[in-house]
């Protein structure tokens, strides 16, 4: 199975041919019916928790669902997709990472680009309680980097019958200073604005149920509301709480790009040329792919955006359409075929 770059099929809608509105569109203009998830806490090998959100009917082939930076379960592409998914005859589950499903989580750490661990824990529990499922997993933007990662370091370990990765920040010291340039600022000063509440929140959470060192832990960091690149804030923050000696060392280690060559999952990439944040310098070349990953880059689409349709009242969420099509390819082959 030869590494492939595909022709993509996606075509922008006209009147959201700019990066920034295809980008902004879907998130803040999307109206989508409340979804009825059932939630469940997982208590985690460090003692600390993460939340899920279950959707979709027993039984079914489940897909996994990782949100990203500063979202979670209720993001409008998590949700969007997970109706989409329901329809399709899939069941889903989407991760929220620590701290972000409403409730600050009871440790200093957090999340961060490079974090496998709740991935893994959260693939472990499933694949123990139900051996014989066929199994996928989806991520956007942060969480496509943490999948991509997490794939290429299991290898052949996990089994996965598919794996999809959408807008992900591939090479993540690229992106960090992509963000610092032009209209992009917008998104770092909102991004930077909510991960330093974030933090505030924690801390504060941390005082009121007694876990004094933890605390201690985020009060050492200092003051954060003067910093404003990514550089800054990962250089004090994510590296200080995660063992990182650098902004630049977690940069490096935890970009996903130098991973695709080891990934061992059918695996589908998913990257618009004018994503707002990144360049297209991140995309890699056809031979820094393994096999098992498919390569589909699109002309237009933004970030986590990939809107089209004639009808500005009716946009078409393409990107949904896509990636059912991409999970229902392996289940008509004859050995999902015959689970079925």
């Amino acid at each position: 199975m030869p590494a492939q770059l595909l022709e993509t099929t996606f075509k922008a809608a006209w009147w959201l041919k700019n990066p920034h509105l295809q980008t902004l569109y879907p998130a803040l203009l999307r109206r989508l019916k409340p979804l009825h998830c059932v939630r469940e806490r997982l208590t985690t090998p460090d003692n600390d928790f993460i939340d899920l959100d279950w959707y979709g009917q027993a039984h079914q082939p489940l897909v996994m669902l990782l949100h990203g930076l500063t979202g979670s379960s209720q993001s409008l592409y998590i949700q969007g997709l997970q109706q989409q998914l329901s329809a399709n005859g899939f069941r889903s589950v989407a991760l929220n990472f620590r701290g972000c499903s409403g409730e600050s989580n009871h440790l200093a750490r957090c999340y961060h680009s490079g974090d496998t661990e709740d991935i893994d824990f959260l693939y472990q529990t499933v694949r123990q309680r139900e051996p014989d499922t066929p199994i996928a997993a989806i991520g956007f933007s942060l969480g496509a980097n943490v999948l991509l990662k997490w794939l290429g370091e299991q290898q052949k370990s996990v089994n996965l019958f598919a794996a999809a990765a959408v807008s992900t920040p591939l090479v993540l010291g690229q992106c960090a200073s992509k963000l610092d340039k032009g209209f992009s600022m917008i998104y770092r000063n909102r991004l930077l604005t909510e991960l330093k509440v974030y933090i505030q929140n924690k801390q504060q959470h941390l005082e009121r149920i007694g876990q004094t060192e933890q605390a201690a832990r985020l009060k050492e960091l200092g003051d954060l509301s003067k910093i404003d690149s990514f550089w800054q804030y990962d250089e004090r923050v994510v590296a200080k709480l995660h063992g990182f000696q650098s902004a630049k060392d977690y940069y490096q280690r935890a970009s996903s790009r130098q991973f695709l060559k080891s990934i061992a999952v059918p695996t589908l990439l998913i990257q618009a040329l004018d994503d707002p944040f990144m360049t297209a310098a991140v995309i890699p070349d056809r031979v820094e792919l393994s096999n098992y990953v498919q390569l589909e880059i699109t002309p237009h689409g933004g970030h986590v955006g990939f809107i089209a349709g004639h009808n500005p009242f009716k946009p078409v969420y393409w990107l949904e359409q896509r990636l059912v099509q991409f999970l229902q390819q392996p289940l008509q082959k004859p050995r999902f075929a015959k689970e079925g």
